[in-house]
């Protein structure tokens, strides 16, 4: 229970933390290299689902809200009675950290359109500004910033398709809740076995 609490408030935290620190000192668009060209920290904004989805129909935003509200729920049952049953600690690490990294982007969409403007390429934006949010409840846009482009190529013109094309290696930019949810989703793959044993 305590580290299922523990492991909920860490990613939260450090994901809020960082989410408001880039929207408020980053333009969108801009990044900084970290390490070399390989893991940079640059500033976009997410207005759908992974990888900047969305549903093609007027209201999807407030659709895709409203389902990340009710798979919260479905996970914080699950992981109350994953505690109750006394399930493998790992198993429930893992399942804290799916749900933190939900909770975590949900916060995003549900508050950053009420207490940020909007993000522009050149501007900063404000917390808390006069003229008010950028958007409604749960229009807000979750942000992301971390990107690590290991590496890159063209594909050889032979190859259906692809070739000619170029390819980057890892070119989706993400945030620490994606991150938590990747790897929750990772390790319960991995430990299966001990996990369900």
């Amino acid at each position: 229970m305590k580290k299922a609490f523990i492991v909920l408030f860490l990613v939260l935290i450090v994901d809020q933390i960082l989410k408001i620190y880039i929207k408020t000192h980053f333009f969108l668009g801009e990044e900084i290299h970290v390490m070399g060209n390989w893991f940079i920290l640059h500033f976009t904004e997410n207005p759908g689902m992974a990888f900047g989805y969305e549903l093609e129909i007027s209201f999807g935003k407030l659709v895709l809200s409203i389902f990340r509200i009710l798979a919260i729920g479905g996970l914080i049952y699950y992981l109350y009675t994953l505690i109750r049953k006394k399930a493998h600690s790992g198993f429930i690490i893992s399942i804290s950290l799916i749900l933190a990294g939900a909770i975590g982007n949900m916060v995003d969409s549900a508050f950053y359109g009420l207490i940020f403007n909007e993000s522009m390429f050149h501007e900063k934006a404000v917390m808390f500004p006069a003229e008010g949010g950028y958007a409604g409840f749960l229009h807000g846009k979750v942000v992301d910033m971390l990107y690590f482009p290991l590496f890159s190529f063209n594909w050889p013109q032979w190859v259906p398709w692809l070739g000619g094309q170029s390819f980057e290696f890892f070119q989706p930019v993400f945030n620490i809740a994606d991150s938590a949810i990747t790897v929750g989703v990772i390790l319960i793959i991995m430990f299966q076995k001990r996990f369900f044993s």
